[in-house]
């Protein structure tokens, strides 16, 4: 039987949370980093881990600090996964904005690489963020402000610029409709190819450029008048 498709892989420097967070906890008091190195635990069990069967033990034994100090930062389990996927949320949106500023001649295409680079390398927090975030108010607010906020960005951005170009533009509720509709085709795309590993969208996905060339013209076409 040949081997399972699988999806491309991640860039070497592709942005993942465990190491933001380590290089913000450079220089910290030493309590600082070990709340920190308890965070960075938790980010990399999640890619192996579903968030309910997710143990102090075992995020201990991953920061490799005693069970009894986790309390000393966190109250349980569910308020330190909160607090790491609010991290995250607003993480994801500082990189996919920055990725659109560093581009204003193609936007669209460098905020969508990011996210791209960004779900891959953080397959476990986007799992969550995607799937399980009933049981994390805090962090479920935070992801439905960044999607909020990103929306009103892509919508703002799209205004301007069929105004520039002359072209009769769509009201901003029409606008936001797409966008949202676009966002969520996209989660669908990304999560089927690296959460679920769907074999027949992997077996035609494992080109990383292929992919953001595939959902790039979605979004401006998508957002045409």
């Amino acid at each position: 039987m040949p081997p399972a498709p699988r999806p491309h892989p991640v860039p070497q420097d592709a942005p993942g949370y465990p190491q933001a967070l380590a290089a913000q906890a450079e220089g910290l008091p030493k309590g600082q980093r070990t709340a920190q190195a308890i965070r960075i635990a938790a980010c990399h069990l999640l890619d192996r881990t579903a968030p309910r069967d997710l143990t102090i033990a075992a995020i201990c034994g991953r920061a490799g600090v005693a069970n009894g100090t986790f309390y000393l930062y966190f109250p349980d389990q569910a308020q330190l996964l909160d607090e790491v996927l609010q991290g995250f949320a607003s993480f994801l949106q500082t990189r996919m904005i920055a990725a659109g500023r560093s581009h204003p001649d193609a936007p669209m295409r460098a905020a969508t690489e990011a996210y791209v680079d960004l779900f891959a390398a953080n397959r476990g927090l986007m799992k969550c963020l995607v799937h399980h975030l009933d049981a994390f108010p805090a962090a479920r607010a935070a992801f439905h402000r960044l999607n909020r906020d990103w929306i009103a960005t892509v919508v703002r951005a799209t205004r301007r610029r069929h105004a520039t170009a002359g072209q009769e533009t769509p009201s901003e509720a029409e606008l936001t409709r797409r966008a949202y509709a676009l966002g969520g085709m996209t989660d669908a795309y990304l999560s089927g190819l690296y959460l679920s590993a769907e074999p027949g969208l992997v077996a035609v996905s494992n080109d990383r450029a292929a992919v953001i060339a595939t959902l790039t013209p979605l979004w401006e076409r998508g957002l045409q008048p």
